[in-house]
């Protein structure tokens, strides 16, 4: 069972990728078949040498409308199946969490449901300005399957997520910025050249210490605020002690010129 393979398009320039979910037809549905295309993606990416930085978007008007309820209808029937299917949703968004490339969604419309837990695994989020968030399965009596009942309270807080979940509305791109769902709204048709914009610039960062960054916050979101303090200590010692970048950012920072990073463009 295998989406087909214009269903999720992956191009490579460079140290950049971008992956576009590519049904518009259908608002880009997260059905079984492009969930496992996505995992496919998400590992292939982290395997290939080079690649630092990954942009997420969707063809058309939508980032995702979430899950395929249609194909739910059978789905439901074979709870064997359905479980997989959680699973291999849960692989594709703990493998964006997990990765060690930067993800960034780029955000150019409807977002609702599993499309909202897509999004809310990646690092960065950038929102056309027309574009809608929401979560949704409260419409149609259906609970969150790949992490928005976890993830967006750690997002947003608890009180907000509920409103959200438990009213399936809508906000827009500007009302998700301001409550920290979006990291920046800029208007639709400057969408793209702004996140390339953005992953330009974190290629000129030391691909480790961005590394390091990612996996402190994430790790910590997991752990009791002591733990990950004592998290910090150990991770910073270790990555003082043993990783180039971090003396050679020293060393630039006293000589008064542009840190080298190794791997950095």
């Amino acid at each position: 069972m295998a989406a087909t393979d214009d269903s999720v398009l992956v191009s490579r320039d460079a140290a950049l990728a971008v992956v576009t979910l590519n049904r518009p037809d259908k608002l880009n549905p997260l059905d079984w078949p492009t969930v496992q295309r996505l995992k496919a993606v998400v590992g292939e990416l982290e395997a290939a040498a080079g690649i630092r930085v990954v942009i997420v978007t969707g063809a058309g008007k939508a980032f995702s409308a979430g899950g395929d309820l249609t194909g739910y209808l059978e789905l439901y029937r074979r709870p064997d199946d359905f479980h997989a299917f959680l699973n291999d949703f849960y692989a594709l968004c703990t493998g964006i969490e997990r990765s060690t490339r930067i993800y960034i969604a780029a955000v150019n419309g409807v977002t609702v449901a599993g499309g909202l837990e897509l999004m809310l695994c990646c690092d960065l989020v950038l929102a056309a300005a027309d574009a809608k968030f929401g979560d949704g399965h409260i419409n149609f009596a259906q609970v969150p399957g790949a992490g928005g009942s976890q993830r967006l309270p750690r997002a947003i807080g608890a009180l907000r997520a509920k409103q959200l979940m438990l009213t399936g509305e809508l906000l827009d791109a500007e009302v998700a910025a301001d409550i920290g769902l979006v990291s920046r709204v800029v208007p639709g048709e400057e969408l793209m050249d702004a996140t390339r914009a953005l992953a330009a610039d974190l290629l000129t960062k030391s691909p480790t210490a961005l590394k390091g960054m990612k996996y402190l916050v994430n790790r910590g979101l997991q752990t009791d605020l002591e733990a990950g303090l004592q998290l910090e200590i150990a991770y910073t010692h270790n990555y003082a002690t043993a990783e180039p970048d971090a003396m050679e950012g020293l060393r630039a920072f006293a000589e008064k010129r542009k840190p080298v990073f190794k791997d950095a463009g």
